[in-house]
Parts: structure tokens; C-alpha cells; sequence
């Protein structure tokens, strides 16, 4: 294989280990996504709340990402790529351990404040992270190269999915939301710590891997690559990055497609539970088998995920994003307009198409940047708010119960369809720029 074509290595520098270690804390994030994805509706029946107030619980964790992209960035430049590293993976377990103090108190706003830091370090690592693979080896492969380490995103995702599902959803009191809102105030606030005590432990454990990732990483020598600067002119470099069209219809595109992915994965639940209680399931059961079409769909969107890393040798990424766009368009109306199990076989194969999104388009907007990726990383990770903003749309829809004779849990998934035609439509764009 030629230099040219090597993912990991560059003028005869071997970036194996850096990747493999920068790699897992893909996971690890990945970890913390999808384990907290099915606590919009753990937190709803714990607090006895609609599914708006659960969706709180996104608001809060993609925030985070929001709020804290460009400090990451300012920081990273400042430093270095390490640096970021190290403070996200600090914030990362200070969030987390946090779990136990919020349920102490037992209040549902602490249990937001203690998300909001955990992803405060998480747009950490992602602002690091991302720009930090496209540096390890030729930028020819750099694309393919992010590619190759978001697989194993959903590798952390499906294991928080497994933790949710058996250590969380399975463990908590099987009482139905309709039970738990008839209980007094004393059997309440009883089932209500009972459950707290389940569904914190996961994230005291993750908290004290972090602990041990964080002293790994310290003491690893890593690259300096793309550190030589440190100079910050922040208004100058983001009036310049976003004077280029590819990068700003980037960060739109971004911002859309992380709504979409939260969406689908967030209200699998609420759309499996519907489809399971009506050929006559039980609540806990029906959610805990929605959980089980939610790890489907994340083991679909890893393979998808290689196969799509693998085409790229011979299909340009921007046509190969619109190709994948319009299939989830496909199959998301198939979502809306099945009401049995085929529904739930179309947005599970929704989660194949969406597997190749965030990378290519992360690698197109960074395209040709230099050093100004690191701002520009930002502005892409600031586009995670998209998994803040249109999830509670999506509830409030949800909440209406039925809509036009339908269940408006179907009719909701017409915002992720309008998302990936969005997608479609600036992968094609910039396909036609490009290669036409």
C-alpha cells in the first residue's frame, strides 16, 4: 500500500498508538449518548412526568456539547489537542460521579446539572478528538480515517444501550406510569429512591473509568501535531471559517442530522413501546424489547458504518452521503406510515443509513482548513444542539397521543425526514461542486 493510501502513518511516523487510544474515547462518549438516551422515558416514569419534561434530559446533555465548544477550542488552541483530551475526560467523570450526590438530594434539576458537566467534557473530547484522527496520517485518507474511528462510537453506544436495557430499564419498578401517578406522596418519594438507586450505578462506574482513562492518557506521550500555533484571534478565524459556504451549509447540515439521530434513537422507545403494548405486552416489557430494536439498530449502524468506510475507496463521501440520505428518507416514511412492527424494522434500518453521516460531513466542512480546524471543529460540535432542540419538538408532537386519526408517536418522525433531506441535499451540493 502506498504512503499515499496508509490511514495511520506519515512520513515514516507510525500513529497507531495515539489512534488507538484517541479511538477509544469514541467509545466512551459513545457510552454516554446512548446510555442516556432511554432516560427520557426512565426519568419521565421516575419523577412522573409527560414526555416533554423527560426530554429535559436532552436538553441538558446536548447543552453541554453547545455551550461548551468554543471555550474547548479557545483551550485546545491555547495548548494543545492533549490538553482538550485530558480536560474533557476530567469533566467527563466530575459529571458522572455526580449521580450520587443528585440522588441524594433526589431533585430532577440536579440530575440535569450533573448531565450538563458530563457533556461539557464530552464537546471536549469531540472538539479534540475529531480534528485530532484527521491529523494522524495523510490528509488524502483523513475522511476515511474519522470513519474508521467513529466505528467505534457505536461500539460504546450499543454497550450503554446493553447497560440501560439490563441495568436500568429491566431493574426499575415494573409499576406503569398510570400506577405510579396513584400513589400517595410517601409510597412515591419510596419507589422514586428505590429506582434512583438503579438507575445511578452505571454512571458511577463509567465515572471511575474515566478516572483511569484520564491518568492512562497523562501519562502516554502523544503527538504534537497541529500545536505549533498557539496564537488565538477568535472573531478573525470565525468570520473567515464561516465565509466558506461548504463549511457553514456544513455546520446546517450537522446540526440536523444530530437531531435526526437523537430523535430516532431517543423515541424508539416511545414508538417500540406503542407498537408492543397493542399486540399486548405489558409497559416494562414492551420498553425493555424496544431497547432490545434500539441495540438492532446500533449493531446495523456499526456494520453500515464499515461498509460505508470501505465504498469511500470508490465513491466520492459527498455522493455517498446523499445516496445514504435518501435512503433514510426512504425508510423513515416507512416509520410514519406503519403501525405494527414494520415500523420498527424501517427505523431500524434508518440507523444503517445514518452511519456514515456525522464523519463525512465533519471531514467535509474541516476540508482544507489547516489550523483553523480547531475553531472549525467547534462550530461543528456547537451543531450537536440540534440533538437539544428538535427532540422536544418531536415530544410535543408525541404528547398529542393521536394526530389526523394516526398515532402521533408515527406522525412525529416527520421532523427526522425533514432533517435527512436537509443531509441529502448538501451532500449533493457539494458532490455537484466538487466533481462536476
Amino acid at each position: 500500500m502506498s504512503k499515499q493510501q496508509s490511514l495511520i502513518k506519515e512520513n515514516g511516523v507510525n500513529y497507531l498508538l495515539p489512534f488507538i487510544l484517541v479511538t477509544f474515547c469514541f467509545a466512551l462518549w459513545g457510552f454516554a449518548n446512548d446510555i442516556t438516551n432511554p432516560m427520557v422515558k426512565a426519568f419521565s416514569k421516575i419523577f412522573r412526568m409527560n414526555v416533554t419534561d423527560g426530554t429535559l434530559v436532552q436538553v441538558a446533555f446536548y447543552g453541554g456539547y453547545f455551550c461548551m465548544a468554543f471555550p474547548a477550542a479557545i483551550f485546545i488552541r491555547k495548548f494543545s489537542y492533549k490538553a482538550g483530551v485530558l480536560m474533557g475526560l476530567g469533566l467527563y467523570a466530575a459529571g458522572a460521579l455526580l449521580f450520587f450526590p443528585a440522588k441524594a438530594i433526589g431533585i430532577y434539576s440536579c440530575f440535569l446539572i450533573a448531565y450538563f458537566i458530563m457533556t461539557c467534557g464530552l464537546s471536549f473530547l469531540e472538539t479534540s478528538c475529531n480534528p485530532y484522527i484527521l491529523t494522524m496520517g495523510p490528509a488524502e485518507t483523513a475522511t476515511r480515517r474519522l470513519n474508521m474511528a467513529q466505528c467505534f462510537n457505536p461500539c460504546g453506544s450499543i454497550i450503554g444501550m446493553f447497560v440501560a436495557m439490563n441495568y436500568i430499564q429491566a431493574k426499575l419498578n415494573p409499576m406503569s406510569s398510570d400506577e405510579r401517578a396513584l400513589l400517595s406522596d410517601t409510597e412515591f418519594e419510596a419507589l422514586k429512591d428505590a429506582d434512583l438507586s438503579v438507575l445511578i450505578s452505571p454512571y458511577l462506574i463509567i465515572g471511575l473509568v474515566i478516572v483511569a482513562m484520564l491518568i492512562l492518557m497523562r501519562f502516554t506521550k502523544m503527538p504534537k501535531i497541529g500545536d505549533a500555533n498557539h496564537d488565538i484571534h477568535f472573531l478573525v478565524t470565525i468570520k473567515r471559517i464561516f465565509s466558506l459556504k461548504y463549511y457553514r451549509e456544513g455546520v446546517i447540515a450537522q446540526f440536523f442530522y444530530v437531531g435526526a439521530q437523537i430523535m430516532c434513537w431517543t423515541f424508539i422507545i416511545q414508538y417500540g413501546t406503542r407498537v408492543f403494548m397493542a399486540e399486548g405486552m405489558d409497559e416494562q416489557a414492551a420498553e425493555v424489547l424496544s431497547q432490545q430494536f434500539n441495540i438492532f439498530a446500533m449493531l446495523f449502524f456499526i456494520c453500515s458504518r464499515f461498509i460505508a468506510t470501505f465504498l469511500m475507496k470508490y465513491i466520492k463521501p459527498a455522493m455517498l452521503l446523499a445516496i445514504f440520505g435518501v435512503l433514510a428518507m426512504v425508510f423513515t416514511l416507512g416509520v410514519i406510515g406503519f403501525q405494527d412492527r414494520m415500523g420498527m424494522y424501517c427505523l431500524v434500518c434508518v440507523s444503517g443509513c445514518m452511519s456514515l453521516m456525522f464523519p463525512t460531513i465533519y471531514g467535509i466542512a474541516l476540508d482544507g482548513l489547516g489550523d483553523d480546524a480547531k475553531f472549525g471543529a467547534a462550530g461543528l460540535i456547537m451543531a450537536i444542539l440540534g440533538g437539544s432542540v428538535l427532540p422536544p419538538l418531536q415530544a410535543m408532537i408525541i404528547d398529542e397521543g393521536t394526530m389526523m386519526g394516526m398515532p402521533a408517536t408515527n406522525i412525529s418522525f416527520i421532523l427526522p425526514f425533514i432533517c435527512f433531506l436537509v443531509v441529502t441535499a448538501y451532500g449533493y451540493r457539494i458532490h455537484i461542486k466538487k466533481h462536476l
